[in-house]
C-alpha cells in the first residue's frame, strides 16, 4: 500500500518521480483498511528535504501509512516558508489529544547547546513524555535521540574534538532484533554530528540494548523497550548528496571542515558520491513499520493504555 500525504505537498512530486506509490485521501477512504498513523516532528532546517527523506522510506513499505507533519508549537522555523508550515504542519499542541501508531522526531541543528538552553526544551520534554501515552512505537534521530536518552536516563552528550563527518561502517550486535532483520553483519551509514552519547553512560539497569555501533563513531542504534523507542544517532535517511551539501555549506561559511570521510570517490569533492546505505535505510524503516503493524492495537484508543 502507498503513503498518504497531501496532494500539493512538494514531496509528492519527488516521490512519484521515484516510483513511490502515493495515495490521495479520497482513494484511501474507499479501502476497508485502517492505515497506520505516523507523525513526523520535523526539527531540521530544510523542511521539504527532510519530509521527502522520511516519506520515501515510510512509503516504501507494503502497508497503508498516513503521515502527519508536526511542528513545535511556539517555535518559528527561520529557514522554512511560513505558507508551507501553515499549509502542511500542525502544532504539537493541536495533535496532543490524538494517538499515533508511530512517531518520528528528527535531529536539530542545536547539538552544541546545552539541552536546557534550547528555547523549546520544555516542550520537547513534554512531547517525549506524551509519546509514552499517545504513541505505540517511537523513533528518535540524531539530536532527538540524544535528547531522549538524556531526558529518560540522564545520559550526557559529549562534545567531540572534531566533527564526526562521513560514511562509517557499523557492526550489527543484535542480529535477532526485529529491527535488524535482513541486515548484513556490517553496514554503512552517514554520520554528521559534533557530539556523542557513550556506551559507558548507559545505566546498567535501564534495559537498553545496543543494536549497532561503529568503532570510529560509537553508538548508532539503541533499542529502548521500556519506552517503546528506537534511538538512531546517525542519518540512514540521508539523500546521496546530503553530506556533500553540508560540506559545501560549511566550507562556504569559512568553517574548518574536513572532507567527509569515505564519501567522495578518491576523496575528491568534484566527483559525485555513491549511495552505499540506501538498502539498509529501507530495511530499518521497513522493520520498524512492520513491528508497529504486528503489535499496534486496532482500536487506536487503546494505544498507550
Amino acid at each position: 500500500m502507498p503513503i498518504m500525504i497531501p496532494d500539493d505537498l512538494p514531496a509528492r512530486r519527488t516521490l512519484e518521480a521515484e516510483g513511490v506509490m502515493v495515495m490521495r485521501e479520497t482513494d484511501a477512504v474507499r479501502q476497508d483498511i485502517r492505515p497506520l498513523r505516523v507523525g513526523l516532528l520535523n526539527l531540521m532546517p530544510n523542511k521539504i528535504r527532510t519530509e521527502t527523506q522520511f516519506a520515501r522510506l515510510i512509503g516504501a513499505t507494503p502497508l497503508q501509512v498516513e503521515l502527519t507533519l508536526v511542528r513545535i508549537t511556539d517555535h518559528v522555523a527561520r529557514h522554512a516558508a511560513a505558507d508551507h508550515m501553515a499549509a502542511f504542519y500542525r502544532a504539537w499542541a493541536d495533535v496532543r489529544a490524538e494517538r499515533f501508531d508511530g512517531f518520528i522526531v528528527t535531529g536539530a541543528p542545536v547539538e552544541l547547546l546545552p539541552f536546557e538552553q534550547i528555547t523549546y526544551w520544555d516542550e520537547m520534554r513534554r512531547i517525549l513524555d506524551w509519546m509514552q501515552t499517545h504513541v505505540h512505537r517511537c523513533l528518535t534521530v540524531c539530536w532527538a535521540a540524544q535528547a531522549a536518552v538524556h531526558h529518560f536516563y540522564g545520559m550526557p552528550k559529549h562534545e567531540l574534538a572534531e566533527k564526526a563527518f562521513g560514511v562509517f561502517r557499523h557492526r550489527v550486535l543484535a542480529p535477532a532484533s526485529p529491527y535488524m532483520r535482513g541486515f548484513s553483519d556490517t553496514f554503512s551509514t552517514p554520520v554528521s554530528r559534533r557530539t556523542e552519547v557513550r556506551r559507558e553512560d548507559i545505566p546498567a539497569a535501564a534495559g537498553l540494548a545496543v543494536l549497532a555501533e561503529s568503532r570510529d563513531t560509537g553508538l548508532c542504534l539503541l533499542d529502548d523497550p521500556s519506552h517503546r523507542t528506537l534511538h538512531m544517532f546517525n542519518h540512514l535517511e540521508y539523500d546521496t548528496t546530503s553530506l556533500a551539501e553540508e560540506y559545501a555549506r560549511d566550507a562556504a561559511a569559512g568553517e574548518a571542515v574536513a572532507i567527509p570521510r569515505d564519501y567522495f570517490p578518491d576523496d575528491d569533492p568534484s566527483q559525485p558520491p555513491a549511495n552505499r546505505w540506501r538498502s539498509h535505510a529501507h530495511l530499518l524503516f521497513g522493520n520498524w513499520i512492520n513491528e508497529i503493524y504486528q503489535t499496534t492495537p486496532f482500536d487506536m484508543s487503546q494505544i498507550g493504555a
